[in-house]
């Protein structure tokens, strides 16, 4: 898409782009006006109700809301895995030399809101949601982006892209090795094995995505009871789906295809519906707890804060052109702190304890909410006025936003 044409209104008003971002945003509105009904207890014991699947005495059994963060989720991480894998390969990330900027300015992202978390709530003994603060939403962040429509030039738009990429693969990397309590040695070897196998039918160019998703289905189980969150699972399968297989076409491009109306319209929303629920009553309470602030001042001034300051070092270190001006990028730093579902997601895993859910829900929401009012708010200032954008600096192969379909047409030099 160029970046002068405008974006597909969808309902005569709202860019295609947007889509997802604006149902999470519906079905988490859902959810608090759920929890605060008369359907708030149903709710509750809907998601607290237990069930098994698999053989009587050796399935495995979770409470639905567990199902949907472990199983669930798992999904999300095997698209999102897929979207990284491509990026690296014939994306945004392909190039090195121009990946390095976006990726220090992620890094800036990430660490600069785990340290503001850390100084206001490592103190009083939540220092393990430190990751809360530091994911961004990718449908959420570019949605947002996207009602600006072709006001934001094409570099812009691909800058955030590659940190949103880059702070997801953070996410990744960060639940594998800092939310695993207990490691089963035993079914860490099994999940070592299923991996090898993985990685041989990759290295084969084995062309059948259903193939790879049912040994990842026992690489689920595995990991499961490994102790190690089994979401980082649908990851390593989406690693070894070849981009390009032996018969000549792409099943990691059929994969994320054929992936990407369940996840953004099924797996995301569920998961939302599922944690976004605050109860209003007693909430005030909440509004000063070290986890509210952190995670809120953590997404609205850390996000913007290491973005910028990292991508300013960055541009000084490798003498590159940054993608827009300082304010523009600040902007965009401040969008780039809509956190949602990746925050929501690493919360859970940081603090079980269910009194501990809502200051971890509010500050999300706070914080989410406030870098997407600002980011708008400094880009409809910073940005030219419609019609006048020029991109001399990218051209119109950047990857159009997640909720629209990618359009392939060559391959990249890697072809794994």
């Amino acid at each position: 898409m160029s970046a002068t044409t405008p974006s597909p209104k969808v309902l005569g008003f709202l860019p295609q782009e947007a889509v997802p971002g604006a149902l999470l945003v519906f079905v988490a509105a859902l959810a608090m006006v759920v929890v605060n009904s008369p359907w708030g207890p149903a709710y509750q014991s809907v998601l607290a109700t237990s069930f098994s699947i698999g053989p009587t005495g050796g399935g495995i059994e979770m409470k639905v809301a567990y199902w949907i963060k472990n199983a669930l989720m798992a999904l999300f991480f095997f698209f999102v895995g897929l979207e990284l894998k491509r990026e690296m390969l014939e994306g945004q990330l392909s190039n090195p030399k121009a990946a390095l900027l976006p990726v220090l300015a992620a890094a800036g992202g990430m660490a600069i809101p785990a340290l503001l978390f850390v100084a206001l709530a490592g103190s009083a003994g939540f220092g393990k949601g430190w990751a809360i603060p530091a994911a961004t939403d990718i449908a959420f962040a570019l949605g947002v982006l996207s009602l600006l429509g072709n006001r934001v030039p094409v570099a812009l738009k691909a800058f955030l892209l590659a940190v949103a990429v880059v702070d997801d693969l953070g996410a990744i990397l960060i639940v594998a090795f800092f939310y695993t309590e207990q490691v089963l040695t035993d079914y860490l070897l099994m999940a070592a094995g299923v991996s090898a196998l993985l990685v041989v039918m990759n290295r084969l160019k084995v062309a059948s995505v259903s193939l790879y998703i049912l040994v990842g289905i026992a690489l689920w189980v595995v990991m499961y009871r490994s102790g190690i969150s089994p979401t980082i699972g649908g990851v390593i399968v989406a690693a070894c789906v070849p981009l390009k297989a032996s018969d000549g076409h792409s099943p990691l491009h059929e994969a994320e295809h054929n992936f990407r109306p369940w996840i953004l319209f099924g797996v995301m929303p569920v998961f939302a519906f599922a944690n976004a629920g605050i109860s209003l009553d007693g909430a005030g309470d909440y509004l000063l707890h070290p986890i509210t602030l952190g995670s809120a001042l953590g997404l609205a001034l850390g996000k913007p804060i290491g973005i910028v300051l990292m991508t300013f070092i960055g541009a000084l270190l490798l003498k590159a052109n940054k993608p827009g001006t300082w304010l523009q990028l600040a902007g965009v730093g401040c969008i780039a702190g809509v956190g949602f579902t990746m925050s929501l997601f690493v919360g859970a895993l940081a603090f079980t304890d269910p009194a501990l859910a809502t200051p971890v829900r509010l500050g999300v929401y706070v914080g989410s909410i406030f870098s997407a009012v600002a980011g708008l708010l400094i880009l409809s200032r910073a940005l030219p006025q419609a019609g006048t954008v020029t991109n001399s600096t990218m051209d119109d192969q950047t990857r159009p936003f997640i909720g629209a379909e990618p359009e392939y047409e060559t391959y990249g030099k890697n072809q794994h």
